[in-house]
């Protein structure tokens, strides 16, 4: 699929994504792997818990300078990321509804790759100018059935 860090889909699946939004790469790589693999309502309510700064997202990647959580080990609570992730997660289930699968959904596949970067500059004394790069950062989720055993 165009646009998608997947090839191949499953037979019955729902994605959604959100191209260039202005988060942080190193949070938006530790949210996805944490969420990775869960159930969408468990990871619903997952990022709520972030989001209420009562549960701490694990980081396994980008440790430098990254405090010690209780329960968790290196952990932060990255409030902008967590937030566009769930508007994520929201899409896929509005998608899911849609394509009439039922509520129990696991996530398939989620990533988090790097988008276009902006290219500012700053003022500086002596009619100098500074450059401010910004790096945009696209998400995006499959989310399949859950199998019953």
């Amino acid at each position: 699929m165009k646009g998608y860090s997947i090839d191949n889909m499953p037979e019955k699946h729902a994605r959604a994504q959100i191209r260039e939004t202005d988060i942080s790469m190193k949070d938006a790589v530790n949210v996805a792997h944490f969420i990775r693999d869960m159930n969408l309502e468990a990871a619903k309510n997952a990022l709520d818990l972030v989001l209420e700064k009562k549960m701490a997202v694990p980081y396994f990647r980008y440790l430098d300078s990254v405090s010690h959580r209780k329960a968790v080990g290196p952990g932060r609570y990255p409030v902008k990321a967590v937030k566009a992730f769930k508007k994520l997660l929201d899409d896929v289930s509005a998608n899911a509804e849609f394509k009439g699968l039922t509520d129990d959904l696991k996530i398939y596949h989620i990533s988090a790759s790097k988008g276009r970067m902006i290219k500012k500059f700053t003022p500086k004394a002596y009619g100098r100018a500074g450059a401010f790069f910004k790096d945009l950062i696209n998400l995006d989720v499959v989310v399949i059935e859950n199998e019953k055993e």
